[in-house]
């Protein structure tokens, strides 16, 4: 298994952001009168001296096109031209790898000089570490004096994930789409079968069985009637329709999160779940190997080589052109591939949980000369279609538009496709498009999808956003969480692994041992820290 490796790696990296953190400290102490730096160069801009600068991160995915480059392409031409040049600040773009975003913003924010003026993460942990280290800039009346058209547009409901003590000290990016999974199975092995699509578990365990029994895909025993791997997207739908539909809400609020995400490990029917996992398992109704598929590789492998029967997934993965579907139809042409809400809780329902309504941590470190320029930047994005126009490009030439929902031109010239490459990247007040409704902001996703799988992108997008669990959110850090949610992650791995692969009659032993080490190993201590939290809360 990979987590030994993996577990190396992650210390490593503790330890890089543990020294940053500390440099932190000392770099941004003695930046005082930052408020009276930015009232001056906001005046100097305004009154048509000498232009300030903006500098402002970028994430380097290393994709630009040719004759681009991340910080010299049509996107920062954009911004320089609509915002910069009105308002006499020259815009700079800082780029940081995608891959080590973390650990360069941590360096950068340790030396103070070379910080940009907006950063950004999506790890709350290090946004609560910068701001409880005082770090970063508070935003609330630079916002409202500087951004009433940010603050508009991002809302109460998610701005109140960038506080911290009742400061504003990040402005959270809006999520446009909540939805987190999809269940897809294979249609044509069902019509093979005569077999109905499955609506409850014990239909779907019953349509796994025939799976495995009848190889209806003809794949000469190699039939996976479950397609499973380490990752969330696999197992999470499963697992919380295991859960007891929750009536306390005391509970439910305590104990959702004892990690890094919102696993319910002491919720009723969690040990349930892992159970049925191990039923799977047992009887060979499961993928074999899932415990070393952590970046789910092999599971799009088995299922595009048209092993697979059912799975789950990212809602509207499978679809995106050229991926798993579009690879399975090469390899087998009659199959098909359609969007379904088995896992059923004992109310009928079909429970899985949304995303918070955030995307990126947007930041203004303490030791930046422009915080006002940055607000008025940001302002300026959610102002008279700017955002719409970074994220869709020309009209006529990217897209056409239907109904206020902007339609991708399939024909559009490559000099057209290349100018938005990176829109997700430089459009970072947002997470997804944007068009002022949640129904049309989901249309935006379907249509640019391939048209053949674009009804059944609809569907999977429709389930992802059906009886959805929201998650918890306190208002302040859990330090607990920060400290171990981490290594939990490992751990809770460990639970899902052990317990499924174990023979039934070992899994009441296993079960027990391996929930006392997770709560040994933090678990316990992030409940008692979130106990004493509630109680404030109320």
């Amino acid at each position: 298994m990979k987590h030994n490796k993996r577990g190396r790696k992650t210390a490593s990296t503790l330890l890089t952001a543990t020294l940053a953190g500390t440099m932190l400290i000392s770099a941004c102490s003695g930046n005082g009168g930052n408020e009276k730096a930015n009232e001056s160069t906001g005046g100097e801009a305004a009154s048509g001296g000498k232009a300030s600068s903006l500098k402002v991160e970028v994430f380097d995915r290393g994709n630009s096109p040719a004759g681009s480059s991340i910080t010299k392409n049509y996107l920062t031409q954009f911004v320089q031209d609509k915002f910069g040049t009105p308002n006499n600040i020259n815009v700079q773009f800082v780029p940081i790898p995608r891959s080590e975003e973390v650990q360069k913003l941590n360096v950068l924010m340790a030396s103070g000089s070379d910080v940009p003026d907006i950063v950004f993460t999506y790890d709350s942990g290090t946004f609560y570490r910068y701001a409880q280290q005082g770090g970063l800039t508070d935003l609330g009346e630079l916002l409202d004096q500087y951004g009433p058209n940010l603050k508009k547009f991002l809302g109460d409901e998610t701005l109140a994930y960038g506080q911290y003590e009742g400061k504003q000290f990040a402005l959270p990016a809006k999520r446009s789409h909540l939805g987190k999974y999809s269940s897809f199975i294979r249609q044509d092995w069902l019509e093979k079968l005569s077999m109905p699509v499955p609506t409850t578990t014990d239909e779907l365990y019953a349509t796994l069985k025939a799976f495995k029994e009848k190889d209806p895909g003809q794949t000469g025993g190699k039939v996976i009637p479950l397609g499973m791997s380490l990752a969330p997207a696999q197992y999470e739908p499963l697992i919380w329709s295991f859960i007891e539909p929750v009536t306390d809400d005391q509970r439910y609020t305590l104990t959702q999160q004892l990690g890094s995400r919102d696993y319910p490990v002491l919720l009723p029917g969690f040990k349930e779940a892992l159970q049925f996992m191990n039923k799977l398992y047992n009887e060979g109704l499961m993928s074999a190997d899932f415990s070393l598929d952590e970046d789910k590789k092999k599971l799009n492998e088995d299922a595009a080589k048209g092993l697979v029967g059912f799975f789950s997934e990212d809602d509207m993965n499978p679809f995106y052109p050229d991926g798993l579907y579009a690879t399975l139809q090469k390899n087998i042409p009659d199959s098909k591939l359609s969007a379904v809400d088995v896992y059923t809780n004992s109310e009928g329902k079909h429970p899985k949980p949304e995303y918070a309504p955030i995307g990126m941590f947007l930041m203004i470190p303490k030791s930046s000369q422009h915080a006002a320029e940055a607000i008025k930047y940001l302002d300026w994005m959610a102002s008279e279609g700017n955002l719409f126009d970074m994220q869709n490009g020309v009209e006529g030439e990217n897209y056409t538009l239907e109904d206020g929902v902007p339609i991708v031109k399939a024909d559009a010239a490559d000099e057209a496709k290349n100018r938005i490459y990176n829109y997700g990247d430089m459009a970072i007040i947002s997470n997804g498009k944007q068009l002022g409704d949640a129904d049309k902001n989901v249309e935006a996703y379907v249509v640019g999808m391939p048209e053949a799988y674009q009804e059944e992108t609809r569907k999977a997008l429709s389930i992802s956003r059906s009886d959805t669990i929201k998650p918890v959110l306190f208002d302040r850090p859990i330090e607990a969480q920060a400290k171990y949610g981490t290594a939990l992650l490992d751990k809770f791995n460990e639970i899902i692994v052990k317990t499924t692969m174990v023979k039934p009659d070992q899994f009441e032993s296993t079960f027990e041992s391996v929930m006392k080490d997770y709560m040994a190993n933090g678990g316990q201590a992030i409940l008692d820290e979130r106990t004493k939290a509630y109680e404030a809360m109320k």
